[in-house]
């Protein structure tokens, strides 16, 4: 819980910042990939945004101060969320404008709970407010981790 009370805190600055894409597509696709976020581990950017909707990509438990995974468990899983709702507030959105999460974990027994606490944690008790998930279990991610959560945030005109 104090690690998501000093995201909130740390949050508040971040925002402050308008964010400029990376690239702009021909038909207005905007491509992000944030200088104060870690490099991507292959082909793919961090987050994209299509009119006013914004798409990030799986997010894991990587310390953007040097690129390192948290520690497994829920210290990664917190991360993770983390890293997702750092982006979105980046593009000047909130938790609370996100419109669908996907999480998708290599054991649903063990992570699942985590996942649970951790969405309690960030959007609070009142269930009117969760935004819609899927989470599905698969084989593998990638170098072996245990999450990933991607989102789809509204950004106000």
């Amino acid at each position: 819980m104090k690690s998501i009370i000093a995201l909130r805190a740390a949050l508040g600055t971040t925002a402050l910042a308008k964010l400029q894409p990376n690239y702009t597509s021909p038909a207005g696709v905007e491509i992000y990939n944030p200088s104060t976020f870690f490099a991507s581990t292959g082909p793919w950017s961090l987050m994209s945004k299509a009119g006013n909707v914004l798409y990030i990509a799986g997010m894991r438990g990587i310390y953007r101060s040097n690129s390192t995974l948290a520690p497994t468990g829920l210290p990664r899983i917190q991360l993770a969320f983390e890293n997702m709702i750092a982006l979105a507030e980046m593009e000047g959105t909130d938790r609370y404008s996100c419109a669908r999460l996907v999480v998708y974990t290599t054991d649903m027994y063990r992570f699942r709970p985590l996942c649970n606490q951790v969405q309690q944690e960030l959007w609070g008790n009142d269930t009117n407010m969760y935004p819609p998930r899927t989470i599905v279990e698969v084989d593998r991610l990638n170098d072996d981790d245990i999450v990933e959560v991607e989102g789809t945030f509204w950004v106000a005109p």
